[in-house]
Parts: structure tokens; C-alpha cells; sequence
């Protein structure tokens, strides 16, 4: 019964220790150890070679070393090869479609869903995500490209006569945009790589989750900006830079009296049925063995229409054209074109990786494994760079797919392995079925895969960051989903990536200038502070506390200044002490009409002395616990504040710094002069115990006016 009833009863944390100072635990409690080794010896160490250091360095540069030898054949094979065959028919829309965000031709899209989804495979170290073509990357590269090449430059007059109008040559565009597109693939692959091996995997820690939606939400929106052209069937220009989403907007309103009938019945067909499918595959997805798969029955029956209907010829609905079978060989690329695409290469680097990582993450912690962020560099950074050189554009983590992936039952990259075959079968086999599909297909995939994730899910996050603007504690991470949002609609991608990052640096340096302070008060019968503004249960009344500061502030005023001499009429009772404080002027005017003596007189008044005192305040104890780092300015900094005060007798402590920070105080020669390791303890606790048997008087007495 005893025992139950100690079971149930809550847990006691009982201690007792001297109060430690920093002096004391240096000297009883912790000494640094003595490290032999010197640091020729540490670089030997550091570079030696060994079959196992050579074995480990193998297994974490191939990942698929180190689960393909036990790869349970029974239990993983069939679901691999299912959720394979799903991705890849899922892959093989999305590779075109994603093509033309990138103002690229149709293969293109196709080669970059086979090479790096391979590559991939060996390099990875996520079990679930599908890597190809994305949206976001494919919207940013098209952007580059029809920068670098635009149409004007292309324009040729006919050859039969001067006074023609002058022709596209569309053949000569691509085969230039495609240059600059595999050119940025290879410097984003070479900038990937090398943060891989410089371990820069931390970085994506700094694309905040509002700022990657706030980024992501702006790219769905370009992405239907750029692609209601297609939808309506209107010639225009494709803008980009800044205001492009405005331009494009208005360039096709102002020519929607053009609007292709028949291509704009087919593509609200196709966005009804596949967001029907969608539906479907949402209410019944636990009872349906994969998912339908919309996007290739969307395909397959978009093709059929328009080929049996010929409505390229008969209706002037533009198809994807010619897709060439077979693979191409190796070229390298044109890297004369690498100047102009530095800083273009940097964002799609950083984007890139901080979607892949993302989602890696998600689906790593789901499923209990982990993954290595700077692997994943390395692993991205090789399959841009490689298949580079193979005529591919860049590419990330698919949302969309890495869902159909891991839904339909994937347990390792086989299923990506077979994703990429499906592909290559369509390349070098029957890539000529899919040459009458209608551009308006393409447009409604892109479109429906970019709203599929802002409006289920992205947009009800959204919706509650709004709400959660009114909230103190949310408004930083509001206005930075805001402007991440705004800059990259406004600004392009491009620069709007950069702006929301430089927004959000500013509001990390704004939160580190402005830090929150606040007034620690003790709850009763613990060792524990809290603020006393914020818990009644430290025992400090805040509205008497604002009163005391509002006094205080008066006084100070009443004062003139802050070294205005005061004097305190102390009254030593038998019960206690009690003080008074009074003005120089008011006790001068005072003892002149004789009032002091009667305003201090007192039949329990043992004994009346005059002091003065400098300061109200004993004691400040600085809570560092939550600090991790200082640097020499905020040293020196803190050490002038120790001695200012020091000079009107208070005495500065500090509590709660972590051996680290202890660390970096020492090599800042800090404890040096008035300020001393015994100033500083281990806990908040310990520096209230010093300080309140501390026998440091802050007040001194002062000679009465009359000698006494």
C-alpha cells in the first residue's frame, strides 16, 4: 500500500551543496584535462589512411553500399516495384510540362527525369523523395533563359522578299536556351558539390518554413500566371524580371479576344476531371491499393482527342511536336556563358537543396531512418553536374511524386530506379505517341500539381499565419511569410529569394539588437525565476512594481539628475529598519525651518544617523543562460557597465553561463581587474544566495549636519 502510494505521489528533487562560484568550481570541482597530442600528431591522425577509414569514407559517399547488400527481396520487392511504376507514369507528364516552364522543348524535360533520378539512386540518402523536374526550379531556369535569350534576337526576314514580315526561328531559340539551361545546370551542380564537401549542409537552416512558403506560394502563382496563355490559347510575350507576373497578366488580357475556343474547352475539361481524380484518390485512399493515376489518363486521352480529331490542323491547338527518339550523346557545355549566370546558379543551388532536404527530412522522421544534409548535397550536386553534360536542366525533390512514391508503398530508391526506366522506355522507344498532345495538357498539369499543394494544404497554412497575425509571438514569422511572398510575385524569383532572405537576416539582427528583458522574481519554495510582469506566483505584485518604477522615475526627475545627492532618514526600530528617502533640497529646507527633527522624532527611535545612499539597488544578477556566444565588443561592454555600477556601489553578478561561453570569456581575458571568477555562478539560485548573505554594505553613513 506504501508503495502504491509513493508510486503515485509526485516526484521530490532534494539537494544540498555549497553555493558555487565559477572561482570555486574552478578550483574543487573541474579541471580542463592535459592533451598530450600535438597538432602534427593531430594532423597525422587527421589524414592517416586505413582500410576502415577508406571503407567508412566508400559507404558514406555511396549510400546504396551500405543497404543494397541486405535488401529484403520478399518483403520490399513487390512495393518497390509498384510504387516505381506509379512514380514514373506520374514522371513522365511532369518531365513535359516542366519543360515548358523552363522555356525548353519537350525532351529536355525527359532526359532530366531519367540521368539524375539514375545518378540519384547511388548518392542519396533518402529512402522516399523522387528527384527530376520541379516547378519552382523549372519556372526560375526558364527566367534565366529568356533573359539571357530572348525572342527579339531571333527574328529573321524571309528570303523571298525584303518587305516580309519578319520570322521566328524557333529552332535556333531553343537550341541557344538550351546552352544557357545546361550551363546553369552545370554551375548549380558544381556549387552543390563543393558545399557538400565544405559541409555546408546547415545552410538550409536559414530558408525559414515561412519564407519557403512565403517563396513556394509565390512561384504557384507564377506558375499560373505563365501558363494561362496556354490555357486560353493567346500568343504573347514571356516576360521576366521584376514586375514579369504583371506583364504577363496584362499582356494576356489584352489579347484574350483571341482566346482558341476548342483549347480552352479542353483545358477546363482536364482541370474538372483531374481535380475530380484528385478527390477520388483523397476520400477512397484507404481502400484504393495506388492512387489513379489522373495526370496519365489526362495524357493518354488528351493525346487520343487530339490526334483523332487533328485538331492542330483543323483547330490551330498547339501540340508538344516533335520529340526525337533515343538518347543524346555527351557534349560539353558552352561555359563562356558562365559569367551572366553566377548569381542565377546560387539561387537555384539554395532552392534546390533546401526543397530536396525538406522533404527528405519529412519523410526520414516518418518512417524512422535519418538522412545526411551534406550528402544530400553531394548527391545533388553530382546528378545536376553529371547529367549536365547529357542535355539535362536542373532539377530537386518533387513534391507531388515523392508523395505518389511513398503512398503506393516505396521502401527504397528501387522505386526510383524503376521510375527512371519507365522514362527511358518513353525516350528511346515511343516517345512519338506523345507528339499530338496539346500544350493545353502540359499547362493543365503544371497548373493543378502547383495548385494541389498551395490550396489543400498551403493555403490553410497560410489562412492561419493571418490569423496568428495578431499574436505577438507570430508577427516576425507573419511579415516574413509577407514579404517573401510579395518580393518574389513582385520582384521575380529570383531577386525575391534574395530579398526575403536579406529581410529575414534583418529581422534576426533587429531581434539580437532588441532582445526581450525582464525583471526575474522567485517562486516560493523553489529555486525557480520567472518574470514578474508575466506570473503572479513569483510574489511580486507588477502593478506595485510599475508603481515603484513610475516613483522612481518621478524622483529622478524631481531630482534634476541622476547624482542629485540624496539622503535617507533611517529610523532603527526594534522590529526592523525603516527609510525614508528625501531630496538634498528638501532636507536642507527642512533642517532650516526646524521640521527634520520632527519628522524623524520617534519614541520607539533608538538611535537617527544621516546616509546616503547611491543607489536603491544592491544587487544586479544577469541571467546568461539562454546566451551562447560573446564576442570582444560585448565583453568590453559588459565590463563598463560592472564598473559604472561598481562606482555607486552595486555590485553586478552573473548566472547561468555554459562552459562554452565560460570558454570564450577567458580568451577575451574578461576575469581580469574589478571583475573576478567569483562573480559568476552556475545557477540563478546561487547567485541570489550569495548575494543575499553578502556582508558588502552599499549604503555608508555620512556626517550629520551638526559633526555628529
Amino acid at each position: 500500500m506504501e508503495q502504491e502510494e509513493a508510486a503515485g505521489s509526485q516526484l521530490m528533487y532534494r539537494i544540498e551543496r555549497p553555493v558555487y562560484d565559477e572561482a570555486l568550481i574552478r578550483s574543487q570541482l573541474l579541471h580542463h584535462k592535459k592533451n598530450s597530442t600535438t597538432l602534427r600528431q593531430r594532423l597525422a591522425n587527421q589524414f592517416r589512411c586505413s582500410s576502415e577509414k577508406a571503407k567508412a569514407v566508400a559507404l558514406s559517399f555511396l549510400p546504396i553500399l551500405t543497404w543494397l547488400p541486405n535488401y529484403p527481396i520478399k518483403q520490399y520487392l513487390f512495393s518497390d516495384v509498384v510504387s516505381g511504376l506509379s512514380t514514373g507514369v506520374v514522371q513522365l507528364p511532369q518531365g513535359l510540362a516542366y519543360a515548358m516552364l523552363a522555356a525548353l522543348p519537350p525532351v529536355y524535360g525527359l532526359y532530366s527525369s531519367f540521368y539524375p533520378v539514375l545518378l540519384y539512386t547511388f548518392f542519396g540518402t533518402s529512402r522516399h523523395i523522387s528527384v527530376g523536374t520541379f516547378a519552382v526550379i523549372s519556372l526560375m531556369i526558364g527566367g534565366v533563359v529568356v533573359r539571357e535569350v530572348p525572342d527579339s534576337m531571333f527574328y529573321v526576314l524571309p528570303a523571298n522578299g525584303s518587305n516580309a514580315t519578319a520570322v521566328l526561328d524557333v529552332e535556333a531559340r531553343d537550341a541557344r536556351r538550351v546552352q544557357v539551361a545546361i550551363v546553369l545546370t552545370t554551375l548549380v551542380g558544381i556549387i552543390q558539390f563543393a558545399l557538400g564537401l565544405l559541409r555546408f549542409g546547415f545552410v538550409a537552416i536559414y530558408l525559414t518554413e515561412p519564407l519557403v512558403r512565403g517563396f513556394t506560394t509565390a512561384a504557384a502563382v507564377h506558375v499560373v500566371i505563365s501558363q494561362l496563355k496556354y490555357l486560353l490559347g493567346v500568343k504573347t510575350q514571356r516576360f521576366s524580371g521584376p514586375l514579369s507576373a504583371i506583364y504577363s497578366i496584362k499582356a494576356v488580357f489584352s489579347d484574350i479576344t483571341s482566346t482558341n475556343i476548342a483549347t480552352l474547352i479542353l483545358g477546363l475539361g482536364c482541370i474538372i476531371f483531374l481535380y475530380g481524380v484528385k478527390d477520388l484518390n483523397e476520400r477512397f485512399k484507404k481502400k484504393l491499393p495506388i492512387p489513379i493515376p489522373g495526370e496519365i489518363i489526362v495524357v493518354i486521352v488528351s493525346t487520343s482527342i487530339s490526334y483523332g480529331m487533328s485538331l492542330s490542323e483543323d483547330y490551330k491547338v498547339d501540340v508538344v511536336g516533335k520529340i526525337p527518339t533515343g538518347l543524346l550523346p555527351p557534349a560539353i557545355p558552352e561555359f563562356s556563358l558562365l559569367p551572366n549566370l553566377v548569381t542565377d546558379s546560387f539561387a537555384v543551388a539554395i532552392v534546390g537543396f533546401s526543397m530536396g532536404i525538406s522533404l527528405a527530412k519529412i519523410f526520414a522522421l516518418k518512417h524512422g531512418y535519418s538522412v545526411d544534409g551534406n550528402q544530400e548535397l553531394i548527391a545533388l550536386g553530382l546528378c545536376n553536374f553529371i547529367s549536365s553534360f547529357f542535355q539535362t536542366f536542373a532539377i530537386t525533390c518533387s513534391m507531388s511524386r515523392s508523395l505518389v512514391q511513398e503512398s503506393t508503398g516505396g521502401k527504397t530508391q528501387i522505386a526510383g530506379l524503376l521510375a527512371s526506366l519507365v522514362v527511358l522506355l518513353v525516350v528511346v522507344a515511343i516517345g512519338f505517341v506523345f507528339q499530338p498532345l496539346p500544350q493545353v495538357g502540359e499547362a493543365v498539369e503544371v497548373m493543378t500539381q502547383r495548385f494541389q499543394p498551395v490550396l489543400p494544404d498551403g493555403l490553410a497554412s497560410q489562412v492561419e499565419l493571418w490569423a496568428l497575425l495578431f499574436s505577438s509571438q507570430c508577427v516576425g514569422q507573419t511579415v516574413i511569410w509577407l514579404v517573401a511572398f510579395v518580393a518574389s510575385v513582385l520582384l521575380g524569383l529570383d531577386y525575391g529569394l534574395l530579398a526575403a532572405i536579406a529581410f529575414a537576416i534583418l529581422t534576426v539582427i533587429y531581434r539580437t539588437q532588441s532582445p526581450k528583458n525582464a525583471i526575474l522574481g522567485r517562486i516560493p519554495g523553489t529555486e525557480l525565476y520567472c518574470d514578474v510582469d508575466e506570473y503572479e506566483e513569483t510574489g511580486v505584485n507588477p502593478v506595485h512594481l510599475q508603481a515603484s518604477r513610475k516613483a522612481r522615475k518621478k524622483q529622478m526627475k524631481a531630482n534634476g539628475s541622476h547624482n542629485s545627492p540624496m539622503k535617507v532618514c533611517a529610523k532603527y526600530k526594534k522590529e526592523g529598519v525603516t527609510h525614508e528617502v528625501l531630496s538634498h533640497d528638501l532636507v536642507a529646507e527642512q533642517q532650516r525651518n526646524g521640521q527634520l527633527v520632527d519628522r524623524c522624532s520617534n519614541s520607539d527611535v533608538e538611535e537617527t544617523v544621516f546616509l546616503e545612499p547611491l543607489s536603491a539597488v544592491h544587487f544586479i544578477i544577469l541571467d546568461w543562460t539562454s546566451a551562447s556566444f560573446i564576442d570582444s565588443v560585448g565583453a568590453k561592454a559588459i565590463k563598463q557597465v560592472i564598473k559604472e555600477y561598481a562606482a555607486v556601489d552595486v555590485q553586478v553578478v552573473i548566472a547561468g553561463c555554459s562552459r562554452n561561453l565560460l570558454s570564450e570569456l577567458d580568451t577575451l581575458q574578461f576575469f581580469t581587474g574589478i571583475v573576478t571568477p567569483e562573480m559568476v555562478f552556475p545557477t540563478v539560485h546561487d547567485a541570489v544566495l550569495r548575494c543575499q548573505n553578502s556582508d558588502s554594505r552599499p549604503l555608508q553613513p555620512v556626517a550629520q549636519p551638526d559633526g555628529r
